[in-house]
């Protein structure tokens, strides 16, 4: 029995925890948490994660949290997926730490002023502002992307890695609320060189099954 449990839910940054999951050929368990049902905010949610949110790695009985920190410990327990670079100096490792950081707390509060803006303000005038603000703040940051992964290559150039995991979960989030998408091919390029790959369609399968479980149990949170 594996002593790995994935809490997660359909369309958030889990997917990147899933994804790597998957790449790494691992025996794990999948937990559905119902926002909707407010099961984030339960007593035995909270007692593992109290900041009440997803993604949450039940390591045995150790829950571990934060991306970052989750994309680090799965690269050390399957090396052999290759989900990370290994860094030769500390300076190096700290660089690679650095990276997932980008995404993390870089890309990640943006993508949320973007696609959830109501979450940051009330009302529809103050809401299209958050967004408009968030969508110029991407771009620069796209550019960014776009000289890492342009003709053809990964964020590490030749190797994939869970950073491009958290960019295709970025692009993913983005699009279609309001970021202009066309104008950054190269993103788009990575994000469909990304589905080609038979790891990342196993966990889209596992993610829409738990959209299919949502909608079924009408749970379904859809952000305006």
């Amino acid at each position: 029995m594996s002593d790995l449990t994935l809490f997660a839910a359909p369309g958030t940054c889990a997917r990147v925890p899933c994804i790597a999951l998957e790449e790494a050929g691992a025996d794990y368990t999948l937990r559905l948490v119902r926002f909707m049902k407010g099961e984030h905010r339960s007593p035995d949610f909270l007692a593992l994660n109290p900041k009440g949110k997803v993604p949450t790695l039940l390591i045995g009985d150790q829950p571990l949290t934060e991306n970052v920190a989750i994309a680090r410990y799965l690269a050390a327990r399957f090396p052999q997926a290759r989900l990370l670079p290994t860094g030769d100096t500390p300076l190096e490792e700290a660089q690679i730490t650095a990276d997932l950081s980008f995404c993390a707390a870089t890309l990640h509060p943006i993508v949320t002023r973007i696609r959830m803006p109501a979450f940051m303000v009330e009302g529809d005038t103050a809401q299209a502002s958050v967004r408009a603000t968030a969508i110029a703040a991407m771009l620069p940051m796209a550019q960014v992307i776009a000289d890492r992964v342009s003709g053809g290559r990964w964020w590490y150039g030749d190797d994939w890695s869970l950073v491009d995991a958290y960019l295709y979960w970025v692009w993913f989030r983005i699009t279609g609320a309001g970021f202009p998408a066309d104008d950054h091919p190269a993103w788009a390029a990575h994000a469909a060189r990304m589905e080609t790959r038979p790891a990342v369609q196993r966990a889209l399968q596992r993610e829409a099954e738990m959209q299919a479980q949502l909608e079924t149990e009408g749970l379904v949170f859809r952000p305006t």
